[in-house]
């Protein structure tokens, strides 16, 4: 399999073994779990890739990290068994994760490259990301799938590389991050997270029956301009990442006033981008949504 580099294409194969399911290292309750209001929403049903990348680790010699790696994500399940379930779709589409200690996927594979080798493709957009990721079919959806896919590839110098597959509706950055710690804290031989998750979900369910105190604006239907996506074709429509490196940020300043964050300069640009493409009229009502991390605001 080949990837390119933004010099020359980089060559080599890639070597996968057999994939499997790890179950938690011992017994976990057996429940289901309403996920919250929030979680379940339309848009946030997609699964997002992480990498990570290590070099060669001299004081690993007389282990196999890939089995580190396994056991410890085995140990880091019993804490976190939701994740080792599947995710179930009740009456109005209200999601739920039914806690059956399947496991999560996990792929071990070698690679003929060394980790110079390289160069800017293991930068966004990753390039050679299809190599590094297993696309298992079914992998993209997330309604009886397996809820994390994990592919680790061995490096022909040593190093590794991890690819982690997340389902968004069970966790955010900050979850995922908290979630990767915790296998880490495993790995180097903790017995307890240090951060026990909790789960507290129902603190974030809507009201039953509504008491509405403000207005959401952001749910209020808006008839689209003619010219614009219609409901129907909303099947086409894709999850696409933008990156901006540092270069491309200071250009953009450029042509704003100075007190403009990196925050009103990229949201300045997406709007305006949008706009232009879809030849809006200038009385066209249009809205932008942007998710934003609600744990440090105590107002809301």
């Amino acid at each position: 399999q080949s990837s390119n580099m933004s010099s020359s294409p980089l060559i080599f194969t890639v070597r996968r073994f057999q994939q499997e399911l790890v179950l938690p290292a011992s017994s976990t309750p057996r429940e289901v779990k309403l996920l919250s209001d929030i979680d379940d929403q339309q848009g946030l049903r997609f699964n997002i890739p992480f990498i990570f990348v290590y070099r060669h680790e001299p004081s690993m010699e007389e282990k196999d990290p890939v089995k580190v790696l396994r056991n410890a994500l085995s140990q880091t399940l019993v804490h976190y068994y939701p994740f080792a379930g599947r995710i179930k779709e009740g009456v109005g589409r209200k999601l739920m994760v039914d806690c059956t200690g399947e496991g999560v996927m996990f792929i071990e594979a070698e690679a003929d490259v060394t980790l110079d080798q390289f160069g800017d493709s293991l930068h966004p957009p990753f390039p050679c990301f299809q190599e590094l990721l297993y696309d298992v079919t079914g992998s993209e959806l997330i309604i009886d799938r397996p809820i994390r896919l994990i592919q680790v590839t061995r490096l022909k110098c040593g190093g590794l590389i991890l690819v982690i597959n997340f389902n968004h509706t069970m966790s955010d950055g900050v979850g995922i991050k908290q979630f990767m710690d915790t296998w880490a804290e495993m790995a180097r031989g903790a017995h307890q997270p240090s951060i026990q998750p909790i789960w507290r979900r129902e603190i974030l369910m809507a009201r039953d029956p509504p008491c509405i105190t403000c207005n959401h604006r952001e749910y209020e239907q808006v008839l689209p301009p003619n010219n614009t996506i219609k409901e129907e074709d909303t099947t086409t429509i894709l999850h696409q990442s933008f990156f901006f490196k540092p270069s491309d940020i200071a250009a953009l300043r450029l042509l704003v006033p100075f007190q403009c964050t990196t925050f009103d300069i990229i949201t300045a640009c997406f709007w305006y981008c949008r706009t232009k493409a879809l030849q809006l009229e200038p009385q066209d009502e249009v809205r932008m949504m942007v998710i934003v991390n609600a744990r440090s605001r105590e107002t809301l």
